[in-house]
């Protein structure tokens, strides 16, 4: 038995309450390891010879990182705290018992030598994401170069590569004239980026946070996109760059004019006066986004700098009715901020969606007082690497899942927004040097597992791009530009996740791995209902004679035993 690999903390992330009255327990093992892991609990403070409270629980593996196995059980309690501890069998045989982060040999009777678990505490930090986003599909656009109402010549809108200052005209409405096509598809939540007055392209280096920048239009066009969106069941999330500024925001345009005389000076992170824009070769004297010095970063700590934009993130869901914020350079803003702005937008809608961005595990910023959710760069890596690349076979692909399944709240999987690309990337068929096939089968990996698939424009018609700039070129509209087998398999994949919520919601009852192959099966059941997946993620067929002549959901075709490169399968 690896006894340091066995690791359980008297914390929210390993013992917490999913609703009133209803706990989870986790403990981490080494993978492959245990046998059997039971939780034994008793009620804290009334004694045995007056009441017997011991129950014991069967723990359930629900995930295998690369090196750890994750068990966990659901328990009902009523008491005022609850003491428990672990026994560990492991494959040899050998037991233990593990309790106040110590080990027995015996089993634990003593009460003060146990977990704890106080039951008012952890229903107070209940970790409650917004309903309405679990397992929805995102579609993020890119306003200035999705669509316009403006005259712009096909050459122009079309052009590739495309530069940072090519300018297509893009506006919110044509985004409210778009809809109808996001609605036609299946999408459920439309995120965009930066609409706020900016001199770029891009819009990450806002100048006014209260005004939409006049190439896209006013709030009354923002108003009129949301409420039409609404009325299809679609919910709008605006994209929140509080990390930093354009130059020409009020306040560090004062700190230019006024050095250190200035009352904003206290905004930003000067480290001398008077501030200098940096040759290409050397730092800014102030801190920014990347060394660049034409975005400067916030000093959030400052409270008066925190309330600006706290009052921005309750501006816009108050004046425009938006269902939340996706939140730029997430990683780079002290934790007490975003405790506060979560407060603060939620005070003004209950159920506002806030995710950050972050490229790697986000565990303190997703504990239930901060983010709800945060843009899966886990998953891209982890599709990446098993479908671009091939440097990783079928079972560490899982593995890589199972790592955010096991590490994170249960609640927080079916809201993480898994993307194969972004705005911030190249294109995925890009990187997988135009191979359709797999562009095909890496949406399938976002649409037919649990959480938010984020589906970046265009890649519905199978527009490819390189780096950023090039990844933002103008939407194919025009048909002769679009790939409509590819957008006829995204709608396909969206019908049938929303057919069959097993995909989403359901237990995973199995998962299979065959690395030679490249094949992953899962089957996963909710109430009566089984669903089985199968991926091939490699460049041969595989027979799987086993489902021959059952229906294909995705294609509805009968399916003949043979499943091609790239492919997904889904059966009932």
């Amino acid at each position: 038995m690896e006894y340091s690999a066995i690791t359980h903390y008297m914390e929210k992330r390993y013992c917490y309450a999913i609703e009133k009255g209803k706990f989870l327990i986790r403990i981490e093992t080494k993978k492959d390891d245990m046998k059997r892991v039971t939780l034994h609990c008793r009620d804290k403070y009334i004694p045995i010879e007056f009441l017997d409270t011991w129950a014991s629980y069967e723990m359930n593996k629900v995930a295998s990182s690369r090196f750890h196995d994750y068990y966990e059980v659901v328990i009902d309690i009523d008491c005022i705290c609850l003491r428990y501890f672990f026994e560990l069998e492991d494959k040899y045989g050998e037991v233990t018992y593990y309790g106040n982060y110590d080990f027995y040999e015996e089993k634990i009777d003593n009460i003060d030598r146990m977990f704890d678990l106080p039951q008012n505490l952890r229903e107070e930090e209940i970790h409650r994401v917004p309903q309405w986003a679990k397992n929805k599909v995102v579609y993020q656009i890119f306003p200035s170069r999705y669509a316009t109402t403006e005259k712009v010549s096909e050459k122009d809108w079309y052009k590739a590569p495309i530069g940072p200052r090519d300018d297509l005209k893009g506006n919110l409405r044509g985004v409210i004239n778009a809809l109808v096509h996001l609605k036609d598809m299946g999408i459920d939540v439309l995120y965009m980026t930066p609409i706020f007055k900016s001199n770029s392209s891009h819009k990450y280096d806002t100048i006014d946070y209260y005004k939409i920048d006049d190439s896209f239009g006013g709030e009354d066009d923002l108003k009129e996109l949301v409420n039409k969106a609404h009325s299809m069941d679609m919910k709008v999330i605006l994209d929140g760059v509080f990390n930093h500024t354009s130059p020409e925001f009020f306040a560090f345009k004062d700190i230019v004019e006024n050095k250190a005389n200035s009352r904003y000076k206290d905004w930003y992170y000067i480290d001398s006066f008077p501030v200098k824009q940096p040759s290409r070769m050397t730092r800014p004297n102030f801190k920014t986004f990347a060394y660049f010095g034409g975005m400067p970063k916030l000093n959030l700590n400052n409270e008066e700098t925190a309330q600006y934009f706290i009052n921005v993130g309750k501006y816009w869901i108050e004046k425009c009715n938006i269902d939340g914020w996706r939140l730029d350079v997430g990683d780079e803003v002290v934790h007490e901020f975003w405790k506060k702005f979560r407060k603060a937008v939620k005070s003004v809608k209950e159920d506002a969606f806030v995710i950050g961005e972050i490229w790697h595990y986000a565990g303190d910023f997703l504990e239930g007082d901060e983010w709800d959710s945060i843009m899966n760069y886990s998953f891209y890596y982890s599709v990446h690497d098993f479908l671009c690349h091939e440097t990783i076979s079928a079972s560490r692909f899982v593995e890589s899942l199972d790592f955010m399944r096991g590490r994170l709240y249960r609640d927080i999987n079916a809201v993480l927004l898994n993307l194969i690309d972004s705005h911030d990337t190249a294109r995925f068929l890009h990187v997988a040097s135009g191979d359709k096939k797999k562009l095909k089968l890496a949406a399938a990996f976002q649409l037919l597992l649990p959480g938010m698939p984020m589906i970046y424009y265009g890649d519905e018609y199978g527009m490819t791009g390189g780096n950023d700039p090039d990844c933002r070129r103008g939407m194919v509209w025009d048909e002769k530009y679009q790939d409509l087998d590819i957008y006829n398999w995204y709608c396909n994949l969206i019908r049938t996740r929303k057919e069959n919520p097993a995909l989403t919601e359901g237990e995973l009852v199995s998962c299979m791995t065959d690395d030679d192959k490249g094949i992953i099966k899962m089957v996963r059941r909710l109430d009566d209902k089984e669903v089985i997946v199968i991926f091939n993620g490699r460049g041969a067929s595989v027979s799987v004679d086993k489902y021959v002549g059952r229906i294909d959901e995705i294609t509805g075709e009968v399916f003949d035993g043979e499943l091609a490169p790239y492919r997904a399968l889904v059966l009932k």
